[in-house]
């Protein structure tokens, strides 16, 4: 069994490709290598070249594998059917061309969402017949990922989309077939939400093919919650604090990992704005130096 530690660009506050305050892509290779890790992420396509000599030789020189990518896009949206399929296809080629086995895919914010993140009892629901037609755009877009570029698909929760909180995510796995769609597992949105994650994985653990790690500073949770502040204005005040210092439980994590034989990769995700929170380094450097302490030594 090995549990690899990657890292991905939204540590180092790139949300979209085309944000004029995104770091430098190589200087995020740098720092994602000096600070420890092997493996990143792909980042929002577009962000890195999606030309694969360019990206490998990169790569090559920080030793860091691409383990994986994330299609974030308005699944919720059915006019934005086009730009979902885009960015399915243009990251899955990447991640093949790489040999990068995790497609994540996340339904993105919505304006009908927003104000209920982490409120789950207040949350807006789609119809029936809405929820089947955002069930079947995701179940597409897995069915190509999966069976057009040989990956391993995962669906992601996240706040303030329509797959947020746990009933919605359960309902999901329930109605898309196993063999297309898994769970990428994200602990602090998990915790942003209202649920417990290691309680979560105990129950789903065999589903889970990839994970996410994020912790929660559950003073700034409780504000923004109360204050029903915006998910990026969330992050800017640092709901996404360094692992180990939140309301998350990553020992309870490791020993369900642990516990059924997990093997793959776990990915960092800080979260934050690329100009409030410019220590980068210093954060992922930390957060590399907590999973080490608590017993997470490999790369894969």
């Amino acid at each position: 069994m090995t549990i690899g530690i990657a890292n991905a660009p939204c540590s180092w506050g790139v949300e979209f490709a085309a944000d004029a305050r995104n770091p430098d892509w190589r200087e995020v290779l740098r720092q994602c290598s000096d600070a420890g890790y092997r493996g990143i992420e792909l980042g929002p396509v577009g962000y890195m070249p999606e030309d694969p000599a360019i990206l490998a030789q990169a790569l090559a020189e920080h030793d860091l594998q691409l383990v994986g990518g994330v299609v974030f896009r308005a699944y919720h949206d059915p006019d934005a059917w086009d730009d979902v399929l885009d960015a399915t296809h243009r990251t899955a080629r990447a991640l093949q061309a790489h040999g990068a086995q995790h497609m994540v895919l996340i339904d993105s914010i919505s304006s009908r969402r927003a104000p209920t993140a982490g409120r789950a009892a207040e949350a807006v629901q789609m119809d029936k017949a809405e929820w089947q037609a955002f069930r079947d755009r995701i179940a597409e877009s897995a069915r190509i990922g999966t069976e057009e570029y040989g990956l391993t698909v995962g669906i992601h929760a996240h706040a303030a989309g329509f797959i947020d909180f746990e009933p919605e995510l359960e309902r999901l796995l329930d109605e898309v077939d196993e063999k297309i769609l898994k769970i990428c597992f994200d602990t602090g949105h998990h915790s942003y939400a209202g649920f417990d994650p290691a309680a979560f994985m105990k129950r789903h653990i065999n589903r889970i093919s990839y994970m996410h790690f994020k912790d929660i500073d559950p003073k700034i949770k409780e504000a923004v919650i109360r204050n029903r502040t915006g998910f990026y204005d969330a992050c800017g005040q640092g709901i996404f604090c360094n692992l180990g210092q939140g309301d998350v439980d990553f020992p309870a994590v490791r020993q369900v990992l642990l516990d059924a034989g997990f093997d793959g990769w776990c990915t960092v995700e800080q979260d934050c704005d690329p100009l409030l929170n410019p220590d980068t380094l210093a954060d992922a450097s930390k957060n590399r130096a907590y999973l080490q302490s608590i017993g997470f030594e490999g790369n894969a």
